[in-house]
């Protein structure tokens, strides 16, 4: 599970609004969260994730992330998934294939038109997803 994450980008006690509030909440998210998944899908490196798995599976998968995103940018999505952690053991995930995946995170904000500063602050803890996600870390 997520810890802490109304934490994320907003201090609720002093009423400064939540990364999830200053993004545009979960249409913004879902958005940049698709465009994301579709540059990882097109990109043949990840293919060997893919393969076998229905398109069912696949959007299972989508509406995941972006419960996961909703959640640690302090939404109230509820996130049903497992931890990062638990989900990536034993993929094998490569340091090379981590920076593809940051490269298109930070192309996917930038299709959304996110602005700086929430860009900055979701691909910082985007960034530090990588000890739970690459092996060998």
């Amino acid at each position: 599970m997520v810890k802490n994450p109304g934490k994320v980008g907003g201090n609720r006690l002093s009423g400064d609004r939540t990364l999830y509030e200053r993004l545009g909440g979960y249409d913004t998210i879902a958005s940049f969260m698709g465009k994301y998944v579709k540059l990882i899908r097109a990109d043949r490196r990840f293919a060997r994730f893919q393969g076998g798995r229905s398109n069912d599976k696949k959007m299972r998968d989508l509406q995941l992330n972006i419960d996961y995103m909703c959640k640690v940018t302090g939404g109230s999505s509820y996130y049903m998934g497992r931890d990062l952690k638990t989900s990536h053991a034993g993929l094998g995930i490569t340091r090379e294939e981590w920076d593809a995946n940051v490269r298109y995170m930070e192309e996917a904000l930038e299709k959304c038109k996110i602005p700086k500063r929430e860009k900055e602050e979701v691909l910082a803890f985007w960034k530090g997803f990588r000890k739970d996600i690459v092996e060998g870390e």
